[in-house]
């Protein structure tokens, strides 16, 4: 394929960018604070001064426990059937994080060489010009990296700082990853690219930003629209600052800034569950801004994506059939059929109301891989403090690392790698408060250094953990060719992030 033009993307007309929300001053140590204040103050304190709540883990869930693993057939007929939906579909895409983490090794090896980060540094310099934002030196840098005259400190320095490419500053969704002859793309850019592969009636992108790059993040996007001859329906918006936390040390005394106000952090992706609020469209997809393959190596993906959206709508249809006629016995027969509800959610069933309350939730449909190894969250059955086991996406931070369940962890299967299908209306077509659904108690403690000292904050119920809790959730296998994160720009040079030959 040697033409952006030629990527088959289909035209939106309407093309809307969202406001951002503004960022609210901090408030002084030294000045009063509002009763609100000192509640959240005085709650937070509280809770930086234990460990991370821990989860009480009764079993990983595995396919056909929990997980399902669809035939070759049901894959196609769900691939088939979006195709044919009418339902608006939205891409929620956080992508605030920085890029700079792409590039440690450098840092560490010019600060403190080993084998291990020469060996990373090595590579990097050797394959120098298989990376796509080799295209964006300077020819007479090009050159002389080709010819290994250019010194690594200055080489480092020119790729980081603002003078050079600014790397070390701008988000990740920013940050070159692919090229497309005679073309290179960012993250933000292939998203947009092969979601339209949906050929959706209506696409919305949404993604998370920082504020300060918006005019970045809107010339990122009209370079695509340049390319491609579309417009896009391209939407932003800004963590809220007023669900930051408050930072304290170890003893409990809050942390000020050189100004003397009170340090705020923000408080993980967690605090998204309100932008993810802000969204009208009836079929939702999430996925991270690092998770996607080359253009070229993208129609697994894709498949995915309409796997995963026609799933979901074909269980709210049973669910709202449900509704018009509630039967314990048809309830299991969907549940049979889809594995959302654990037999204690069942037994827990005894009226009429009973389902409907069960029923009617905000919905997910999680993809899971094969565990390999990879940091992060995974699929388990846990039991709440009434009893109640229900299926969520464990973090390993919220899991004892000790006896029976350390086990329980290390059993797992199956990992999440953040690829979800939300549906966030209730059976009447009415928006859910997101909110209502959330587990205060699965919060998280985050440690880090201040100037030396040791600091924590409190982090919100991730997005797709506490903060999804008491969503109808289904768990299904997907392929690990779909999920080939870039957590260092090395990474890029992975086959799924390479032009097909």
């Amino acid at each position: 394929m040697n033409s952006m033009s030629s990527l088959g993307v289909p035209m939106i007309i309407n093309k809307f960018e969202g406001n951002i929300h503004g960022t609210k001053k901090q408030n002084s140590i030294n000045m009063p604070l509002s009763i609100n204040q000192e509640q959240l103050i005085n709650s937070q304190r509280k809770q930086v001064c234990v460990e991370n709540p821990k989860l009480k883990i009764i079993a990983p869930c595995k396919i056909g426990d929990g997980i399902l693993r669809l035939s070759e057939q049901e894959w196609t007929n769900y691939q088939r059937d979006i195709q044919t939906t009418e339902s608006s579909i939205g891409v929620f895409i956080p992508a605030s994080g920085s890029g700079s983490r792409m590039f440690e090794f450098l840092f560490d090896f010019l600060n403190d060489p080993t084998e291990d980060n020469r060996s990373s540094v090595e590579r990097f310099l050797n394959r120098i010009q298989k990376f796509a934002f080799f295209r964006h030196l300077p020819k007479e840098l090009q050159a002389k990296l080709l010819r290994f005259e250019v010194s690594l400190e200055e080489f480092a320095a020119y790729l980081l700082d603002k003078e050079g490419m600014g790397f070390g500053d701008l988000p990740k969704g920013l940050i070159p990853f692919h090229l497309q002859e005679p073309f290179v793309l960012n993250p933000i850019q292939e998203h947009i690219v092969q979601a339209n592969l949906l050929n959706a009636e209506e696409l919305l992108f949404h993604f998370t930003i920082q504020r300060k790059f918006e005019e970045n993040f809107k010339n990122t996007i009209k370079q695509i629209e340049g390319l491609t001859g579309n417009q896009f329906n391209v939407s932003y918006s800004e963590q809220d600052t007023e669900t930051d936390s408050f930072v304290f040390v170890t003893n409990g005394d809050l942390v000020s800034d050189d100004n003397g106000n009170a340090l705020r952090r923000p408080a993980g992706h967690g605090a998204l569950i309100g932008n993810l609020q802000q969204l009208n469209s009836e079929l939702i997809f999430v996925k991270n801004i690092d998770n996607v393959q080359h253009y070229s190596k993208s129609k697994k993906s894709i498949e995915l994506w309409s796997a995963l959206g026609s799933l979901l709508l074909s269980f709210r249809k049973e669910l709202m059939d449900l509704k018009k006629d509630p039967c314990i016995e048809k309830l299991k027969q969907i549940n049979e059929h889809f594995q959302v509800y654990t037999p204690s959610e069942i037994a827990s069933v005894i009226s009429n109301e009973d389902i409907l309350k069960l029923i009617n939730r905000p919905i997910r449909v999680c993809g899971m891989v094969r565990n390999e190894g990879q940091p992060g969250g995974g699929p388990f059955l846990v039991e709440d403090e009434n009893g109640i086991i229900s299926k969520q996406i464990v973090e390993k931070a919220q899991i004892s690392l000790t006896g029976e369940q350390y086990k329980q962890m290390i059993q797992s299967t199956h990992f999440n790698p953040v690829m979800m299908a939300l549906c966030i209306f209730d059976l009447d077509g009415n928006k859910f408060n997101l909110l209502d659904f959330r587990d205060e108690s699965k919060y998280f403690i985050v440690s880090k250094k201040q100037k030396g000292k040791e600091v924590r904050f409190v982090e919100l119920p991730g997005l797709w953990n506490g903060g999804m809790a008491n969503w109808n959730t289904i768990f299904i296998e997907v392929p690990n060719e779909t999920f080939s994160p870039v957590k260092t720009i090395l990474d890029l040079l992975n086959e799924p992030h390479l032009a097909k030959d």
